[in-house]
């Protein structure tokens, strides 16, 4: 069939595909805040570093941004509007990820194409393929595209890979492309869990890295360009630019940092969600609610006919920086809608101990053993199991329907995760 241009807004861009197959500078000293703006914390991100440059790196360019709700700086602006007032940025149009520019769309989902009010922009919906994304790039005609989206840290948020494809397609047109960096809210500290085997590949992880990856986004593109890209575009690399982060160390978290909090996507409200997140997401493979439609997604877990063993099980392993609340809930929609389900509430009492893809792993583990009528999610009624997309190794499920306990498990990933820690070190731009 025939496309229309993407630039007539009339053409609504498909649903993503699957993908075949030095450090940091001292913080500065904190400025005061505007009338009525929030006041800048210690940790300054790569939109404060553009600005205080005088846009150098998009000078004379026809630009682009990637960009959601949590691009914003320090006083809640977003990032868009602060250019768009400043003046000294030829922007062209703005691209939504998963969830949209405005943030509109619930998970899976991105926004159809419309004109921005406030800027005049036109936004069109990044949530595509890379074959999209360089037809859009071409019929705009940019010169540089700019990403500045808040990732949680887990390989299984689609945001990352929004990027990894969009610096695909600027390698593919010679385009320049700049990453306004920000930090990584589980800290920086290390990686942890799975890597992604490629028959596993999927938009929730299209290249081998681990499920906590321990990364900035900034720090990611440039894995991606060196590593990855080049596989998918003949030996090409775009032309790549990160804007750093000041003050941010390793060891941060979100909260230490002084930034304010957008949630990134609808079911993402609070940092300690994104704690949990990049464990008990594997909830979403099982057919238990993992708390979509409740005002806690990812700490209520549960279905219709849990009870109180669940978390008498969970609080008799121990688990380092965890606790179970016996919980009962009802969805508003997703999973078990208008039903009353039974369960835990998991809340995380020493982050600098939590494990939580242990700890997702103990839920799964539990869970079949006391109500092993509540199995795995078929994502197509094929067989295509949702946890082997997620974890990136079958092997992780077919070891726990086999009746492996939790050390087993991880026990299967630790050589790629070696191997994945060796890599991720020559990427690593911050102390």
């Amino acid at each position: 069939m025939r496309r229309r241009s993407l630039l007539t807004g009339s053409a609504v861009l498909a649903a993503p595909v699957v993908a075949a197959g030095a450090m940091g500078t001292p913080a500065a000293a904190t400025p005061s805040a505007a009338p009525g703006q929030r006041p800048q914390g210690r940790v300054r991100t790569g939109f404060d570093a553009l600005r205080r440059s005088g846009y150098a790196s998009l000078a004379g360019q026809r630009v682009g941004v990637i960009s959601n709700p949590t691009g914003v700086d320090a006083g809640l602006r977003h990032v868009v509007d602060v250019m768009t007032d400043d003046g000294q940025v030829d922007l062209i149009a703005v691209l939504g990820p998963e969830h949209g520019f405005r943030g509109t769309s619930q998970a899976g989902q991105g926004e159809d194409f419309f004109v921005d009010e406030k800027t005049g922009l036109p936004v069109y919906n990044a949530y595509n393929s890379a074959a999209t994304l360089r037809e859009l790039f071409t019929e705009l005609r940019l010169d540089t595209v700019v990403f500045d989206i808040q990732d949680v840290g887990a390989r299984f948020y689609t945001y990352i890979w929004t990027m990894y494809l969009a610096i695909e397609a600027a390698a593919a047109l010679g385009l320049r492309f700049v990453v306004l960096d920000r930090p990584n809210p589980l800290s920086g500290r290390a990686a942890h869990g799975p890597v992604l085997h490629p028959e596993n590949a999927s938009f929730v992880g299209l290249k081998p890295i681990a499920q906590q990856h321990g990364m900035t986004v900034g720090e990611l593109a440039g894995l991606f360009n060196d590593v990855y890209v080049p596989e998918a575009t003949g030996g090409r690399r775009a032309d790549l630019h990160v804007e750093r982060l000041t003050g941010w160390r390793r060891r941060d978290r979100y909260d230490a940092t002084g930034l304010p909090w957008v949630a990134p996507s609808p079911n993402m409200p609070t940092t300690a969600t994104a704690q949990l997140y990049v464990g008990t997401c594997y909830l979403e493979a099982t057919a238990l609610s993992e708390g979509r439609g409740t005002t806690l997604p990812f700490h209520l877990l549960g279905a219709p006919d849990l009870d109180h063993r669940w978390q008498e099980a969970l609080t008799a392993r121990s688990l380092p920086g965890a606790a179970f609340r016996e919980a009962y809930f009802k969805p508003t929609f997703s999973k078990w809608a208008g039903r009353t389900c039974g369960g835990v509430e998991v809340q995380v009492t020493d982050p600098d101990v939590f494990d939580p893809i242990r700890t997702a792993l103990a839920l799964i583990i539990d869970q079949r053993r006391l109500f092993p009528a509540y199995g795995w999610r078929d994502q197509d009624g094929g067989g295509s199991f949702w946890l082997d997309r997620l974890s990136g190794n079958r092997e992780v499920r077919l070891a726990v329907e086999q009746g492996a306990d939790v050390d087993d498990v991880t026990a299967l990933w630790q050589d790629d995760l070696r191997a994945f820690r060796r890599l991720r070190r020559s990427y690593l731009l911050y102390r």
